[in-house]
């Protein structure tokens, strides 16, 4: 685990060419086909030589939701352990490590009527005024989720307005027990400069390589809009909003950079919280050594 641009998919490469590990992506963007660049999606060569499971598996127009996931890696790590060989996930997407360790709240089904009210109070009032009622009746919430991410926001007031519970007391009141023994490694460089720097060297790179190419591919295609889950990630969605005509291209990328680093930031914040996970830093090189080290103290098979 760790935050974007840490170098995850570096370790997960080099632990599978020395171990008998099987790769399961935990990214709720690698699941998109076409979303190569700005996803940082391991190449095609790559992929082949190291196929990572849950990557490229629905088109962007399509919905692939958190129960989706936890099904899919579980049969997956099923599959993986009864060949003998061992579940490595990989990625950042919290969420999803976070519902395949605690299981999925029973919650309600969406109501139309105040999915309704609430996209109009949004469109008269804006998402700050969403966030700040949000703050009022699920705190919690309210500092997981960003101002800026409507369809969250709307989904935690919608769950309140028809249970009447926050959204975090019905996702504390499940648990559904992994039945796996898991190592957790987070890598991550523990000088938030170096992370920063890392984004923004990373998203320019993208650019460099197309970024705003496949994008442009993606608004031409008539089945995609700007509220799908796709063209919401983190990069597509400004970039959209660019050749939407919303803002330059410079003013793009530096919103892009800026919303990379917010999401690097929530994704050190839940990370934080497990207090079971092994921290190591990668700010000057992935310390490989330590890690295999620490992996062959916990998994005894890795010494085989």
């Amino acid at each position: 685990m760790g935050p974007t641009a840490a170098g995850k998919t570096d370790l997960a490469l080099h632990l599978a060419q020395h171990y008998p590990v099987e790769l399961i992506s935990v990214d709720s963007a690698l699941v998109y086909r076409g979303m190569d660049i700005g996803t940082a999606k391991p190449d095609a060569e790559t992929l082949l030589k190291h196929p990572h499971y849950l990557v490229d598996i629905i088109e962007p127009d399509e919905h692939y939701s958190v129960g989706d996931f936890r099904r899919d890696a579980l049969h997956l790590m099923s599959e993986i352990t009864g060949r003998g060989n061992i579940p490595l996930l990989v990625g950042g997407t919290m969420l999803y490590f976070n519902a395949l360790q605690n299981g999925l709240a029973e919650l309600p089904e969406a109501n139309a009527d105040i999915r309704h009210s609430l996209e109009a109070l949004a469109t008269e009032k804006g998402l700050d005024f969403l966030h700040q009622r949000l703050q009022e009746v699920d705190p919690e919430s309210a500092q997981r989720i960003h101002p800026n991410d409507p369809q969250r926001l709307q989904r935690a007031l919608e769950v309140y307005q028809i249970t009447g519970k926050p959204l975090t007391a019905l996702i504390h009141a499940s648990h559904e027990a992994l039945p796996y023994d898991v190592s957790k490694v987070v890598v991550s460089p523990f000088d938030r400069k170096v992370l920063h720097q890392r984004i923004a060297k990373r998203y320019h790179h993208m650019m460099d390589n197309g970024f705003l190419a496949e994008v442009h591919k993606l608004h031409q295609n008539p089945k995609l809009t700007a509220e799908l889950p796709a063209m919401r990630c983190v990069g597509y969605r400004q970039m959209w909003q660019h050749l939407a005509g919303e803002y330059d291209e410079e003013t793009a990328v530096e919103k892009a950079i800026i919303a990379t680093r917010q999401m690097a930031k929530r994704q050190i914040t839940w990370l934080r919280s497990q207090t079971d996970a092994t921290w190591f830093d990668s700010g000057e090189a992935l310390p490989l050594d330590m890690i295999t080290h620490f992996l062959q103290t916990r998994i005894p098979a890795l010494c085989n």
